[in-house]
């Protein structure tokens, strides 16, 4: 990522937006998690011209192939983790386990 997003202790969660957001299963190899970013990024492509094209049936195809991508690289569906621990994206960290360290994270940051 370009930007800096504060990651979760555990890395299984970035925030950004004032959300948890899953990150992509880390045990993916290099080459397939790239194959599966290109395929979510050309789906984006294809979300933002069916928009402007005014094309209901191309944005529902696009957005299938969003959320496609997005089950192969592990941010949605099933967690890919195996410790029984919830999937508390979409949450802001402050109401959520890492409520302790959200607030440890910002205090480092008003400094």
């Amino acid at each position: 990522m370009s930007r800096h997003y504060p990651r979760t202790p555990d890395g299984r969660y970035f925030v950004a937006r004032q959300r948890l957001w899953r990150c992509t299963d880390p045990r993916l190899d290099e080459t397939t998690r790239r194959d599966r970013v290109r395929e979510l990024m050309r789906a984006r492509r294809a979300v933002k011209a069916a928009l402007g094209a005014d094309d209901d049936a191309a944005l529902a195809e696009a957005r299938a192939a969003v959320q496609a991508a997005k089950l192969a690289l592990g941010e949605r569906g099933p967690v890919w983790w195996d410790d029984g621990a919830p999937d508390e994206a979409g949450r802001h960290p402050a109401n959520s386990s890492y409520a302790a360290w959200w607030r440890a994270h910002e205090d480092v940051d008003a400094r």
